[in-house]
């Protein structure tokens, strides 16, 4: 099961990342800009920035960036359905999670039967490489 396009659409939009970063580092305001030490790197002086108007981070030291569900998975370590199910309760989302779709199967096993298939094509051009 993973979860519906629209549930992540739904985080996306209201998630200010400020306040998720906030959750796990002291951010100071300088400029436009909210600045702390990176957590993903050992520093003496901040050089994680966050931009609430644009909503994404970076790092000028270790180049880390991303948007809030990035920030949440680097620095918990979990994946993305996790780091979306943790801001949607964050903010009170409720989530709705979605099998895939018949099409989505279908494609699956359409790519599944092609690689077998071009295994298969290996093997004989390479055994009948080897033999003459």
């Amino acid at each position: 099961m993973s979860i519906s396009q629209e549930t992540i659409q739904a985080v996306q939009r209201s998630v200010h990342i400020e306040e998720v970063i906030a959750d796990f580092l002291p951010l100071k305001k300088k400029g436009q800009n909210l600045w702390a030490c990176c957590p993903f790197h050992q520093e003496r002086t901040p050089s994680f920035s966050v931009s609430p108007t644009k909503g994404f981070y970076k790092c000028f030291g270790c180049d880390a960036a991303g948007d809030a569900i990035t920030f949440v998975r680097e620095i918990e370590g979990i994946s993305f359905i996790e780091a979306v199910k943790y801001l949607a309760h964050k903010y009170g989302i409720d989530i709705q999670e979605s099998g895939p779709h018949e099409q989505q199967v279908q494609q699956q096993q359409e790519k599944d039967s092609l690689y077998i298939l071009l295994n298969l094509a290996k093997e004989y051009y390479v055994s009948a490489l080897w033999e003459h």
